[in-house]
């Protein structure tokens, strides 16, 4: 694996931007997500920032005032355009040095009580003052079935007698989404209209979903990718990852029951996929790196999904969850309601490697922005189960 531990890692690092420090911040200087911001109400263009603490560094301003200097400078300028897809592009090398010239530039000095008057903070722009938008240009969206409980899960309800089909132990199972319809974290989702067919009945019916689902998903952007013809090998397939994003794989259940077969899903499931706006890199999940296993008795996988690298940390210890707050708890201000929460790292039956290297095998070309989903993460008991599907059993 590229991303070893280093000095951007040190628990003990302190942030010139005070906010940063607050115990339980989503954005302390150790994460340094990388995002896409447009000041609220103005007219310029989207502009690339990095989350600290409740402040954007403004990459393309820190560039021009003269903040980044050797191998920082080449990220720094992929970073003046509307989307995160030039950086993607460089490599691992480029998103590592634009990564610790950040770190850098963002500290606050030994023994200095940290202010938001450093000189750093003159490319800030506080969040609240901002819209964040999708931060990659996504050219193809391919979702995953990764979790070995949602399947499981799932197969248990449609067949009893084999909830698992044959080849799931042994091939990355998924299906080619539509990128168009990804979104960013907080655009509104349209309730979507198709067929269905109720239970007894024998004609289908027209009209909007009754079974509206979430499904509690990671999202693996795609950094550099792969000529055509020529696959990702397992060896190299960590690093063409950039990072990962929080998703949710919208699913018209009824819709999906009536349609799925023979190919797959298709309205149940195209007309929206939200992301989070912020993508924590793989460089900055270095920490959560743990080992990739498979149960006693379950076959090894195939040579080519194998490598020493990816069972010895080819897994994330990762803990997601899904809350609900509605309008009207937000009325009568009702705190939000835990309906999930599962661990990436026991969930995964594939690790986000071996689904480059599966995606690529057969010569399919990945493009930078591309988005893998990992499928709904279930754990092992009831209550993490990863969408109302499980939750509720049908």
């Amino acid at each position: 694996m590229t991303h070893a531990l280093n000095e951007t890692h040190d628990p003990g690092l302190r942030a010139s931007v005070a906010s940063a420090n607050v115990d339980g911040t989503d954005f302390p200087i150790q994460n340094l997500p990388f995002g896409v911001f447009k000041r609220r109400g103005a007219h310029d263009a989207p502009r690339v920032g990095v989350a600290i603490g409740d402040q954007i560094v403004d990459i393309a301003s820190a560039h021009e005032a003269g903040s980044f200097t050797g191998a920082a400078i080449v990220g720094a300028a992929a970073c003046r355009t509307a989307t995160l897809n030039a950086l993607l592009a460089l490599g691992p090398s480029a998103w590592s040095s634009l990564r610790l010239a950040l770190s850098r530039l963002l500290r606050a000095p030994v023994g200095q009580v940290p202010a938001d008057t450093a000189a750093a903070t003159r490319c800030l722009v506080p969040m609240a003052e901002c819209e964040l938008v999708l931060p990659v240009a996504v050219g193809d969206y391919t979702d995953f079935y990764a979790s070995v409980f949602h399947a499981t899960n799932v197969g248990s309800m449609f067949r009893p007698d084999q909830p698992l089909l044959p080849n799931y132990k042994w091939v990355p199972i998924g299906y080619h989404g539509r990128a168009s319809s990804i979104v960013v974290s907080g655009t509104p989702v349209r309730r979507p209209q198709g067929q269905a067919r109720p239970d007894g009945a024998t004609v289908p019916v027209f009209g909007p979903t009754r079974r509206l689902d979430y499904e509690l998903e990671i999202g693996a952007v795609i950094g550099q990718g792969n000529p055509l013809g020529t696959p990702i090998s397992i060896a190299r397939a960590a690093d063409c990852v950039f990072g990962l994003v929080l998703l949710n794989d919208w699913s018209a259940r009824d819709v999906q029951a009536w349609e799925y077969q023979p190919l797959g899903p298709f309205l149940a499931k195209n007309f929206a996929t939200t992301i989070s706006p912020w993508i924590v890199t793989m460089e900055a999940l270095a920490p959560y790196r743990t080992a990739f296993t498979r149960p006693d008795g379950d076959p090894a996988p195939l040579a080519y999904l194998d490598s020493e690298a990816n069972r010895r940390a080819g897994a994330l210890d990762i803990t997601v969850e899904a809350w609900l707050q509605t309008a009207a708890m937000r009325a009568a201000n009702e705190p939000a309601v835990r309906l999930s929460q599962a661990n990436a790292g026991e969930s995964g039956y594939w690790t986000a490697a071996q689904l480059v290297a599966h995606h690529t095998v057969n010569g399919c070309n990945l493009q930078s922005g591309d988005l893998l989903g990992s499928g709904t993460l279930s754990g092992p008991r009831p209550d993490q189960a990863g969408s109302l599907l499980e939750l509720s059993m049908g």
